[in-house]
């Protein structure tokens, strides 16, 4: 059934054009003036009568494309922004697309125009940088090709980094896992309506076949088995894309995304992965190669420099508010994971020389917190930061596939002298104001962290270092009914520095951030088996908790903060959700 609304959009007005450096071009001829004068064949022309032009050759005509997995930006900066859509033609060609930007939902405020092409060789991805804007605006933007017309984006630019700003909203999102229910949170997300944008911590698709992780019905995975090759990671992202909530989700906001292990393969690392048998999958490299250069296909990310798939750790300046840190834990550098009970106790989980993240990383990273722009400095990353001091809870279910162990090996916990680092250098710098996000594990968590936060020998009566907010899920699986509300009793009474444990509910946090405090909200949706109740937030579960300015000591129970009606909603409206593509 086709749940999306038609909706008609204006024709674009006039702007400039601006083409992008390995964009094509339009090309032109020299007339072919004829010799003789039209009305009398074969005779001379007179010298004082003008020769006619000839009439232009017409254009050919734009081949027929649709536009059926929306569109979507990210990486805002000051004054650019990533604009992204895929086109899909009915016979293979090359597709010169415009790219037009307004400051209206009905498009005809034009700022800028931009041209780009879509071909076989990038899986007819569209990606233009959107250069030349204003800092701290809210855009428009449409793609065409011809006649034929993408959905109407929203999106924005961040304020120049030494601006004063006073308040940021963007979610936090990670796991998507298609065949496992419906994007309900990705629907309440995009019902916000005045974020500032969206980070995705990883996850964004899975690599799993069908019945190998989620059973929902119609939501079978494509291609049906597990993917390996280029073409099959094109294949994944092309569904994901599909999807009327993720659609709606990136027509409204800008996303910040980096990638975690099921963008390649369950368990990944620099050299290999749970999830791949290179028996009968063969080269990881190979695999990962693809997977990474794919990613930034269908991604609205920008990469380093032109073809660099390999590097996708970056930084965000949002005015002299916030800086963010995203890391990459995962396919840059990080050695193999150690076993998930035997690694526990391994001496070689404390080995100085063992990395998760590569030194430029490690030196990326430490730079940044101590060059910091903005008052608050963020780290987005893929794996739980903070120390979980049990061994193991027993009994976990089949479809948890070891994501959460009490001592996960797969975490910081498996990699501790990367962790030391960093901590020992916010303490020995003095460093305030860091607050850490997380997603991969399905579950909610809210944790101060310590160098040691051991009960008896521990330094939990000293200051936090920093705090971590951790995301649920959008449809991966958490812990089973009466584990889940059994593990967060017993979790904080060996570990309190945990405050807040959710385990088993589908949601995304909201960050609202102030000069005084961030604060981040565990939203949860109340279902993703139901169409009709998606989008629909349980507030039962609502939780509320906050660091204040110089201090990572978490408080809870605070009040929700108040969404933005007339600074954002009101004066620059979203976009109507999933429209189709139309014909002007």
């Amino acid at each position: 059934m086709d749940h999306r609304r038609r909706a008609l959009v204006r024709a674009l007005g006039a702007g400039s054009t601006l083409a992008l450096a390995g964009c094509g071009g339009g090309s032109g001829g020299d007339g072919g003036v004829p010799a003789g004068n039209p009305g009398t064949p074969n005779q001379p022309t007179d010298p004082d009568t003008p020769t006619p032009p000839s009439p232009e050759p017409e254009p050919p005509a734009a081949p027929n494309v649709r536009f059926l997995h929306g569109v979507a930006s990210g990486d805002p900066l000051s004054t650019q922004v990533i604009l992204w859509t895929r086109v899909t033609p009915e016979e293979d060609a090359v597709v010169t697309v415009t790219a037009t930007v307004a400051t209206d939902p009905a498009m005809t405020a034009v700022v800028a125009q931009y041209q780009a092409v879509a071909s076989a060789d990038g899986d007819y991805c569209v990606k233009v940088d959107a250069t030349g804007l204003l800092p701290g605006r809210w855009y428009y933007y449409q793609f065409e090709v011809g006649q034929q017309r993408s959905p109407v984006g929203r999106t924005r630019t961040f304020p120049e980094s030494w601006k004063a700003t006073d308040r940021a909203r963007f979610a936090v999102v990670s796991c998507s896992n298609f065949p496992n229910g419906y994007f309900s949170v990705y629907k309440a997300v995009a019902d916000l309506g005045d974020l500032d944008f969206v980070l995705h911590l990883g996850d964004y698709i899975y690599e799993y076949g069908a019945g190998e992780y989620g059973d929902f019905p119609e939501r079978v995975p494509d291609p049906p088995h597990e993917i390996v090759t280029r073409e099959d990671y094109r294949r994944r992202h092309a569904q994901y894309k599909t999807d009327e909530d993720l659609q709606a989700l990136h027509q409204q906001f800008p996303m910040i995304a980096i990638w975690d292990d099921h963008e390649s393969a369950n368990d990944s690392w620099h050299g290999g992965a749970e999830n791949h048998d290179p028996l009968t999958e063969g080269v990881w490299q190979q695999r990962k190669s693809a997977a990474r250069e794919v990613y930034f296909e269908w991604m609205p990310i920008r990469p380093r420099e032109p073809g660099n798939t390999d590097i996708i750790y970056r930084r965000f300046h949002f005015g002299d508010l916030l800086d963010l840190t995203l890391l990459d834990t995962r396919l840059e550098s990080r050695d193999e994971p150690l076993p998930a009970v035997a690694g526990s106790l391994d001496p070689n989980r404390n080995d100085p020389d063992r990395r998760l993240i590569s030194e430029a990383q490690m030196d990326f990273l430490l730079a940044g917190l101590d060059n910091a722009r903005g008052h608050w400095r963020f780290i987005g990353q893929q794996v739980m930061f903070a120390q979980l001091n049990i061994l193991e809870i027993p009994g976990l279910t089949p479809d948890m596939k070891g994501q959460l162990l009490a001592v996960n090996m797969d975490q910081w916990d498996g990699y501790t002298a990367d962790r030391d680092t960093i901590l020992k250098h916010i303490e020995d710098n003095r460093i305030d104001n860091v607050v850490v996000l997380t997603g991969d594990i399905h579950t909610s968590w809210a944790n101060e962290l310590y160098r040691n936060p051991a009960v008896l020998v521990g330094d939990l009566f000293a200051r936090p270092l920093a705090a971590e907010f951790v995301a649920p899920s959008v449809t991966s699986p958490g812990f089973p009914d009466g584990l889940a509300e059994l593990a967060s009793v017993a979790l904080p009474v060996v570990n309190p520095h945990i405050r807040y444990t959710e385990l088993k509910t589908h949601g995304f946090i909201l960050v609202d951030v102030t000069r005084g405090r961030a604060q981040a909200e565990f939203h949860y949706v109340n279902s993703i088996e139901a169409y009709d109740l998606r989008g629909q937030i349980n507030d039962r579960l609502t939780k509320v908790v906050a660091v204040e300015s110089g201090s990572s000591r978490i408080k809870e129970d605070l009040p929700l903060s108040r969404p933005r009606t007339l600074r954002t909603a009101l004066f620059h409206p979203p976009v109507e959700h999933n429209q189709e593509e139309v014909l002007s």
